[in-house]
């Protein structure tokens, strides 16, 4: 290199040794202190609580911190015990707060209140463990998906991009009419949604019940499986064991491995779901064939004029897009279940 280099010049007057500091506190210290403190007793309490000490892999710091500004941006008051528990997740019950971004005005998340939110309404509060969380399944399921292209590799990042999955494919399937817990808050790997039922009164899988009228039950679930196809999502893991029925409802769960239907597994998935839910509603004494289901799902919207667009789909032989039976689904016998997402 032929560059020479030259020395700054000092300046005249460069200072002294008993030149005096300004140490004093800002505004900003002050805050940051406090926020500091805050955290450090909640942190604290949550560990002291006899949930943490049951579920002490869940709530590492990280974690904790979601949780903490989830409180602190008014999206939970109340931290509750564990409602289940699986090798991926575990949802808690928690009451909600006065948030900023609320959820529907009048809806079952919210509360039903006149304002769409009431500070006593119970939410779902689920957890991922980034540490124990199956990364391979995670990654079959986004990989291939046009919304997550350039995902990094690493076990965070994936755990991460799941738990914003979960939220969106909520978010996107109430759109499309298709009754799902109430998507609410996601920070990190911590998602807060509607509590389907109560802390007393838990909703039940349809794997627990006895189904009194599966007719309907049925026509229910190929509808809620169509609507979804025709948002462009397929659910992927689809069974009874990820469908709960409250109050004559029945709510589809565990939505965090939907892919779109650009996702090269897609028809796979869509298979065997068809499979699941035909298996299971055969053994309910309906004969249901999984590919007249599939059909059915995948049978193109009617245009105007009421003539469905072309597709490379098979087309079923059902006609027009009957709405879900206003009938509610009874359901008898079986224990409570968790009246929300379950693990996957």
């Amino acid at each position: 290199m032929s560059e020479e280099f030259v020395l700054l010049e000092p300046d005249d007057q460069p200072g002294d040794e008993w030149e005096q500091l300004d140490v004093s506190d800002t505004e900003a210290d002050r805050i940051a202190r406090r926020q500091d403190r805050e955290f450090d007793e909640f942190r604290k309490r949550i560990k002291d609580t006899e949930q943490f000490k049951l579920q002490e892999s869940v709530f590492d710091d990280a974690t904790l911190a979601a949780i903490y500004k989830l409180v602190q941006d008014g999206y939970v008051d109340a931290f509750g015990g564990p409602v289940s528990t699986g090798k991926e997740a575990s949802v808690f019950e928690a009451l909600g707060g006065q948030a900023g971004e609320r959820p529907e005005p009048g809806s079952a998340a919210a509360g039903g209140g006149p304002e769409g939110v009431t500070p006593e309404r119970e939410v779902a509060v689920k957890v991922y463990r980034i540490n124990s969380s199956n990364f391979r399944h995670m990654r079959e399921y986004l990989e291939g998906d046009p919304r997550f292209e350039g995902i990094a590799s690493d076990k965070k990042a994936v755990v991460l991009a799941w738990t914003r999955k979960e939220l969106a494919n909520l978010e996107r399937a109430r759109k499309a009419g298709v009754r799902v817990p109430e998507p609410i808050a996601v920070q990190r790997n911590v998602l807060v949604m509607e509590l389907v039922g109560h802390a007393e009164d838990r909703a039940r899988r349809l794997s627990e019940v006895d189904v009194e009228n599966p007719e309907t039950a049925y026509e229910v679930v190929r509808e809620y499986m169509r609507r979804l196809y025709r948002a462009g999502l397929i659910h992927g893991d689809l069974s009874e064991y990820n469908m709960i029925i409250h109050e004559g409802e029945l709510v589809i769960i565990d939505m965090g491995q939907a892919v779109t239907v650009h996702h090269p597994n897609a028809g796979e998935f869509l298979d065997r779901d068809c499979e699941n839910v035909a298996a299971f509603f055969t053994r309910e004494g309906i004969d249901v064939d999984p590919d007249d289901l599939r059909a059915y799902v995948t049978e193109p919207e009617p245009e105007p004029s009421g003539e469905p667009e072309p597709s490379g789909e098979p087309v079923s032989e059902s006609g027009g897009e009957p709405e879900p039976s206003g009938e509610p689904v009874s359901e008898s016998g079986g224990e409570p279940e968790s009246g929300e997402e379950s693990d996957e």
